[in-house]
C-alpha cells in the first residue's frame, strides 16, 4: 500500500471513469427513485486527486470548478461526511486534475468521491471497511459505492446493491463525449422514460446483454447525442452509458479503436480507454508494498 504521507508529502491516486454496458429501469418507488439493473465496468482512464493530510481539521479544494460551490462539490462533502462520521480532527489539502466530462454518464464526481473516501480513510488511518465506506458514499451518490468497491458489478436496487463480477471481457472501448450536459434528473423525471423492463439475473445480462433504457428520451431531448450514436454505429455497435451524454463502442484491440477514433470528425472529443474489472483507484491504492 502506497505510504501515508506522515511527512506531508501527496498521496496521488486516479478516479477512473465507468460504463454502463447496459442499463434497465424496472420500475419506479414510491419515494421517486427508480429500481434499475446494470452492469458497471471501469475503464483506465478517469480523473486524478492527490491529498495532502492537515491536522487543522480544514479542507481546501484546487482548483475550483465554475458554477460548482466549494462546500457542494462531492469531494469535500465526502471529505466532510468522513470527518464528521470519525470524529477525526484531521483535514486535507486536495488536489483535482479534471478530465472526465461533468454530465456525461461516466460517473465522474461519484469516482472523485469514492476516491476520497478511500484515500481519506487510508491517510486519517481510520480503519473502515470498504463495507462501510460503501454505505456513507450511498448517502453522496448512487454510484459511489461501486467506486468504492472497486469492481466490475451488477447492481439492482437504486445501484447499491453489488453483485461482483469478475469475468467480464475487458475490450478496448472508444468513448465519444458530444458536447452537451444530460441533465439526469429530468431523464429520470420524463414521462417518455420506460419504466418496466423485466428483470433479469446475471447469468441471462452475461449472456446476452441488454440496452440502455434511458437512450431514447436523451436521444430525443438531446439531439447531438443521436448524432454521435448515428456516426459511432457506422463503425461498430454504440450505446450510451448512464444518462449520458457519453456514448461508447467496444473493440478487440486498441488499435482498431484508434483507427475508429482517426476517422471522427475533429469537433467529437473522444477517448481510447482498456476495461477493467479491477477500479484503478484500488489497482493503485492496494497494490503490495
Amino acid at each position: 500500500m502506497t505510504d501515508s504521507p506522515a511527512d506531508n508529502t501527496w498521496l496521488t491516486l486516479p478516479a477512473p471513469a465507468k460504463l454502463n454496458l447496459f442499463l434497465h429501469i424496472t420500475g419506479r418507488r414510491a419515494d421517486g427513485y427508480h429500481n434499475l439493473q446494470t452492469l458497471f465496468q471501469f475503464v483506465d482512464y478517469g480523473d486524478e486527486l492527490a491529498f495532502r493530510v492537515r491536522t487543522d481539521n480544514e479542507l481546501s479544494l484546487t482548483p475550483e470548478i465554475e458554477g460548482v460551490a466549494a462546500e457542494d462539490n462531492l469531494i469535500i462533502r465526502a471529505a466532510r461526511l468522513l470527518q464528521k462520521t470519525s470524529d477525526s480532527p484531521l483535514g486535507a489539502d486536495i488536489r483535482l486534475t479534471k478530465i472526465l466530462p461533468m454530465g456525461g454518464g461516466l460517473g465522474g464526481g461519484s469516482s472523485d468521491a469514492a476516491t476520497t473516501l478511500l484515500a481519506l480513510n487510508h491517510l486519517w488511518k481510520l480503519g473502515l471497511s470498504l463495507d462501510e465506506l460503501a454505505e456513507l458514499g450511498l448517502s453522496l451518490g448512487a454510484d459511489v459505492p461501486v467506486f468504492v468497491r472497486g469492481q466490475a458489478a451488477f447492481a439492482e436496487g437504486v445501484g447499491e446493491q453489488l453483485t461482483p463480477v469478475p469475468e467480464l471481457d475487458e475490450p478496448w472501448y472508444l468513448i465519444v463525449c458530444p458536447q452537451v450536459h444530460v441533465n439526469t434528473g429530468k431523464i429520470f423525471q420524463h414521462e417518455g422514460l420506460t419504466r418496466d423492463t423485466d428483470p433479469i439475473n446475471i447469468r441471462t445480462a452475461l449472456r446476452q446483454g441488454g440496452r440502455n433504457d434511458c437512450q431514447q428520451v436523451v436521444t430525443m431531448l438531446y439531439p447531438e447525442v443521436g448524432n454521435a450514436l448515428n456516426l459511432l454505429n457506422k463503425f461498430s455497435f454504440a450505446k450510451m452509458t448512464g444518462t449520458g451524454a457519453c456514448i461508447f463502442s467496444s473493440f478487440g484491440s486498441e488499435k482498431e479503436a484508434l483507427r475508429v477514433s482517426d476517422q471522427l470528425p475533429a469537433e467529437y472529443v473522444a477517448f481510447v480507454a482498456k476495461g477493467s474489472n479491477l477500479s484503478m483507484t484500488h489497482k493503485v491504492l492496494f497494490r503490495p508494498s
